[in-house]
C-alpha cells in the first residue's frame, strides 16, 4: 500500500503527492465522495493474472498472424 496526499485539484484530476515527492494525477471520479485537499488516502495495487494471460495469448495471436500470414 502506498500513502497519498491529495495536494490539489486539476479540472477533472486531483493531484496526489507520494511521500517520495512524485505526483500523480488520478481521475477526481475515482476518488471517494466528499474528498478535500490535504487529505490522506492508501492507494493498493493488487495483479490480475487471467487478464495478463488473455493479453498475452492475444499478442501472441496477433504476432502469429504477423509472421505467418
Amino acid at each position: 500500500m502506498v500513502k497519498v496526499t491529495i495536494d490539489r485539484f486539476e479540472g477533472e484530476f486531483a493531484v496526489l503527492s507520494l511521500s517520495d515527492g512524485q505526483k500523480l494525477n488520478w481521475p477526481k471520479s475515482d476518488l471517494p465522495k466528499g474528498i478535500c485537499e490535504g487529505a490522506v488516502l492508501w492507494l493498493s495495487l493488487t495483479g490480475d493474472k487471467e487478464k495478463t494471460k488473455e493479453q498475452k495469448k492475444l499478442a501472441q495471436n496477433i504476432l502469429n498472424e504477423i509472421l505467418n500470414p
